[in-house]
Parts: structure tokens; C-alpha cells; sequence
């Protein structure tokens, strides 16, 4: 057991990466070791910053809960803590079920970590991080909660209402982590789009991303977790005119039908989503679209399955995911609705869908054969260098593999890659010697 140190584990997603990336710094500048995600869970105190989004999200975070138990009634660690969404909303309930639990902290009580712990908080590193990824890029958060009320989300019953960072607070994290090292930012948000609604009562995303785009040392610039009902349209000329503002938007579109997208309470009707990506695809000329979509919310028929389908073959999106509808207490959909379509229907569309996009995918991963793109390389593995183009995110989209033999290459520098072979999800290419 290593003693006056500590284990972060984090799950979820990336916004709950970053508070574990803040919270290390306090620890750091606290005296004491920090290491996250380690491959064997030894310390004397272990942190685990759970997701309660989904079902499969609540079921990793609870097993990883369980796991840890069990190593603290080995006597292989000390304490352990729990924080996140997921204690956020079942604080109670998981206080009565697992005892071996120190403590239980929601997804903003930092501070009473630190406190148990015999630690105090430091005001002045608020905006300071351990950064956990490759050090050429990170994720920056600039919200916090949703006020968008979908039917099926829990995410407004664990972070509340909408709040905006201000942009000097923004933008003085982003210098810190240019700084130390960060070439590519990751923006991230509950609901980018929505930024600066609360404070002055309209969108003011458009400003903060020209503000970033102008520090020094800001490679790439991208754009996570848009929002398609009035969608800040200004946005999109900031977006074709940097050089450094990524040809990406991630904007979850959940559904096409009308009856599902209306029981879902997303406020935006088919008609409105097809015009809005036809202004996005004229006014940013090659943007590379991500989505996500559902499948199997309460009430979805046959022919509601279909016109997702269509849409899918319509629209072609560079980068898509999807899953099944998944109930979550509390949630409107939950309380209103009856989860009627059969997990076995939901996992035949889900795998209809992702076939499809598989075919999609391979099209345009094809189409760019003998094309040459700007590439950060992310690491070296086996016998292969792994880089991005701008229109790739770290994890969930394509790579371009490079073959290491008899090349040399920095990890985080940018090359231009030529590709000379594609497959479906991810490309294969060659250094263009300038």
C-alpha cells in the first residue's frame, strides 16, 4: 500500500475527467502523490468519480464501487471515497447498500474531500490541473448543468441549472494549459451552444471561441456537444474563417421522427434539424458532422425506425454514434412514459444503424485517398505512429495510422500526412517530406 498517496479513478465522460484533473492539482499542491487510473488500485486512499448517465454507466460505476470495496476489506487500501454524478443522485441509496464506502461526496463538493481528508482547499489553483491525457491536448470546460429539460436526461437532476464560466476565467485556463504544453483544446460543455445564455441572456459562444482562437500557441480548437435547437448561427462564420478553430461540430440530434422528437421534448422538429445542417454544411464548406442518435425510446414504432434510417442514408454524417434508449429514475420519460419497446428490438435497430454507418464511414474514408491532411500524432504503438486529422476527437473517431519503420516522428507535432489506404474507421498513411 502506498502511503500519502492517491488513486483517482475516473468513468463517464470527459467533463468529469477535467473535475478529476482539478481535483489532483489540489491534492498536488497539498503535498500529496496523485496518480489516476493506475493499472493496480494500491494507494492508501482511492477516489472514484463516478457517471450516472445511462444504465451501463450507473452498472460500471457500481461495480467499480464493489471492486474497491473488496480491496479495502482486504486491507490493500484505507479509504475510500465516492463522487460524481452518480453519488450525486443516489447518495442514500448507496450509503445503505455499501458500507465499505468512507465517504460520499456530490458531483461539486470537492472541498469535502479535501476537508476529510485534513486537507483545505486552494482558491488560488482554481483553474490549475493535472492534465491525464497525451500533454498536446485537453479538454476545457466552460458550463456546468443543462436547461434543456430532455425527457430521457438526468443530467439537469445531478448538475442543476446552466452555468456559465466567465470568459476571462476561460480564458485564463486555457492560457495555463498552453503553457504547459497543450497544443489542441477540447471545449466541452453539457450543451456548448447554450454558453452565455445565463448571463446575458443570449448565446455568446461565437465571441469566446474567436477570444481562444486568438491565444497564442492554440493549435486546434474543437468543438463538443452542441445543441441544435437555436443553434447560435454566428457561431459558423468564427468556424470557416480560424485556421485553427477545428471543421468539426459535435451536435447530438437524438432522432428524426416528429411524434419521437416531440415525446423526447427537444423542441426542434425535422424540418427545422435538415435546414439547420444544410446552413452548417453551406456556411463551413468540408466541416466533418458527429452525431448521436436513439433508438427504442418509449413509443418509437416501425415506421418512426424507418425515417431514421432514411435520414441517416440522407444525410451521411462523417462521424456518428448511437444507442438504446436506457430508463433512468426520476426523468421525465421515466415518470410519464411506459418503456415498451423490447430490448430485443432496441439492439436489432442499434446494430442496423451502426452497419449502416459502417458502410458510410468507408465511403468517406475512401474519398480521401491521396489527400493529404494535417495530423497531430497522439502516440507510438507496435509498429505504428497514431495521429488525428482535424476532424478526428481523441478516442471516438478515426485515426491515421503510420508505419514506423524508418521514421521518426515527435508525439504531439503536427505532419502532413498523405493517406494511401482506408478502411472503415480508420485511415493509413504516409509523411509528405517537405
Amino acid at each position: 500500500m502506498k502511503r500519502d498517496t492517491v488513486d483517482i479513478i475516473t468513468l463517464g465522460c470527459s467533463k468529469n475527467l477535467v473535475d478529476s484533473e482539478k481535483l489532483m492539482a489540489q491534492f498536488r499542491v497539498n503535498g500529496l502523490k496523485v496518480r489516476h487510473d493506475p493499472e493496480q488500485v494500491s494507494a492508501q486512499t482511492v477516489i472514484i468519480n463516478t457517471c450516472g448517465f445511462i444504465g451501463d454507466a450507473q452498472e460500471e460505476s457500481i461495480n467499480m464501487i464493489l471492486e474497491c470495496g473488496e480491496l479495502k476489506k482486504a486491507g490493500k487500501i484505507e479509504r475510500l471515497y465516492v463522487m460524481g454524478c452518480l453519488s450525486q443522485k443516489y447518495q442514500k441509496e448507496l450509503m445503505a447498500e455499501i458500507p465499505e464506502v468512507d465517504g460520499w461526496y456530490g458531483k461539486f463538493d470537492w472541498g469535502g474531500i479535501l476537508k476529510e481528508m485534513g486537507q483545505e482547499w486552494n482558491g488560488e489553483i482554481n483553474n490549475e490541473r493535472l492534465v491525464t491525457t497525451p500533454s498536446h491536448y485537453a479538454y476545457l470546460k466552460i458550463a456546468e448543468g443543462c436547461n434543456r429539460g430532455c425527457a430521457y436526461c438526468a443530467i439537469p437532476l445531478m448538475t442543476g441549472k446552466y452555468r456559465s464560466r466567465s470568459q476571462e476565467d476561460i480564458l485564463d485556463e486555457a492560457r495555463k494549459l498552453v503553457e504547459n504544453g497543450v497544443r489542441e483544446i477540447q471545449l466541452i460543455a453539457q450543451d456548448l451552444t447554450y454558453y452565455g445564455t445565463d448571463l446575458v441572456r443570449k448565446p455568446t459562444i461565437a465571441e469566446l471561441v474567436q477570444r481562444l482562437s486568438d491565444i497564442p500557441g492554440i493549435e486546434w480548437l474543437r468543438l463538443h456537444y452542441g445543441y441544435p435547437n437555436n443553434f447560435p448561427m454566428n457561431l459558423l462564420p468564427v468556424m470557416r474563417e480560424r485556421d485553427n478553430v477545428c471543421k468539426y461540430m459535435d451536435i447530438a440530434l437524438q432522432h428524426i421522427s416528429d411524434h419521437v422528437l416531440e415525446r423526447m421534448h427537444r423542441n426542434i422538429t425535422a424540418q427545422q434539424t435538415r435546414e439547420l445542417l444544410v446552413r452548417i454544411r453551406e456556411e463551413v464548406p468540408g466541416i466533418h458532422l458527429r452525431t448521436t442518435l436513439m433508438v427504442g425510446f418509449p413509443g418509437e414504432t416501425d415506421d418512426d425506425f424507418r425515417l431514421l434510417t432514411e435520414f441517416i442514408r440522407e444525410q451521411r454524417f462523417e462521424r456518428m454514434g448511437a444507442f438504446a434508449y436506457s430508463e433512468v429514475d426520476g426523468t421525465y420519460s421515466a415518470l410519464n412514459y411506459m418503456d415498451d419497446v423490447p430490448d430485443s428490438l432496441k439492439q436489432s435497430r442499434l446494430s442496423s444503424l451502426m452497419r449502416l454507418q459502417q458502410g458510410i464511414s468507408l465511403d468517406i474514408n475512401e474519398s480521401k485517398a491521396g489527400k493529404v491532411f494535417r495530423t497531430v500524432i497522439d502516440r507510438k504503438e507496435g509498429g505504428y505512429y497514431i495521429g488525428r486529422t482535424e476532424f478526428d476527437s481523441p478516442e471516438v473517431d478515426p485515426e491515421m495510422l503510420i508505419d514506423a519503420t524508418g521514421t521518426e516522428l515527435n508525439i504531439g507535432d503536427f505532419y502532413d500526412v498523405r493517406v494511401i489506404r482506408a478502411e472503415e474507421f480508420d485511415l493509413y498513411g504516409t509523411v509528405v517530406k517537405s
